[in-house]
C-alpha cells in the first residue's frame, strides 16, 4: 500500500509482480541480501549465511539471548494476548516483573493498554518486531506452542540491546498513568515509565464504588 502511494499511477498487481521479480533476482547465488515477506510487508534482510560475518563487524551492540523463562513469558504473551501481569504469573507461577522489562526493552512485548476491570491492569501484547524476528507475517501463522518454544531456544537470533535502553525510567507521579487507553499503543517513553511505575508498586487505582 505505501509503495502505491508513493507511485500513484502503479496497481497492487503490478507492486507484487515487481516485488517477486526482485526477490528472484536476489535469490541469485553470490547475493548478500534476500526480499522477504513479514509482518504484513515486505523487508530486505541479510542472508542467513552470512549472519555470522554481520555478528563479527557489529561489535557496536551488546547481544544477549533470551532465558529460558523470558521465552516461557513471551510464548504466554503471543499466545494469549491480550493479557495482564497477574495472568502471566499465575499460569507460570512465578513473579515476572523482571522478565516482563527485559522483554519491553528488547522490542518484543509492548504496553497495550489497561483492562476494563477494577484496578484497570496493564495489558501486554507482542510488537511487530516479534513478526519480524521470529519470520511471521501476522499472530495467525504461529506454530503449535511446543513448536515455538524449539523455534525460540534453537534458532533466535542475538537480540541486540541498545544502551538507553538500559537506562532505568524514572517512576511517574501516581497521577501520570490513571489515564492510560484502554486499548491501542502507547509512546515508547510513556510506556516505560509505566511499567516501571507498575513494577515499584505505584500504579494509581481508581477507587471501587461499593454497591
Amino acid at each position: 500500500a505505501r509503495l502505491m502511494s508513493i507511485l500513484g499511477t502503479v496497481s497492487k498487481a503490478e507492486v507484487v509482480q515487481a516485488l517477486g521479480v526482485l526477490a528472484h533476482d536476489l535469490d541469485r547465488e553470490g547475493r548478500g541480501i534476500q526480499l522477504v515477506q513479514v509482518a504484513g510487508g515486505y523487508r530486505l534482510v541479510t542472508k542467513q549465511e552470512y549472519g555470522p560475518w554481520l555478528k563479527r563487524i557489529d561489535k557496536a551492540k551488546t547481544a544477549q539471548k533470551l532465558s529460558r523463562s523470558a521465552l516461557e513469558s513471551l510464548a504466554i504473551i503471543a499466545y494469549k494476548q491480550p493479557l495482564v501481569r497477574a495472568e502471566i504469573e499465575e499460569i507460570r507461577g512465578v513473579e515476572t516483573s523482571g522478565v516482563l522489562r527485559t522483554l519491553c526493552e528488547r522490542k518484543l512485548v509492548r504496553i497495550v493498554g489497561r483492562k476494563d476491570v477494577p484496578g484497570r491492569p496493564i495489558m501486554y501484547g507482542t510488537t511487530k518486531f516479534f513478526l519480524e524476528h521470529f519470520g511471521l507475517q501476522d499472530l495467525s501463522q504461529l506454530p503449535p506452542l511446543r513448536e515455538f518454544k524449539e523455534l525460540g531456544e534453537s534458532e533466535q537470533a542475538l537480540l541486540p540491546i541498545e544502551e538507553e535502553s538500559m537506562v532505568m525510567f524514572k517512576t511517574p507521579n501516581p497521577s501520570d498513568t490513571r489515564n492510560l487507553p484502554l486499548t491501542g499503543d502507547l509512546a515508547e517513553g510513556e510506556a516505560g515509565m509505566v511499567f516501571e511505575a507498575e513494577a515499584n508498586g505505584a500504579m494509581h487505582h481508581e477507587p471501587v464504588e461499593q454497591s
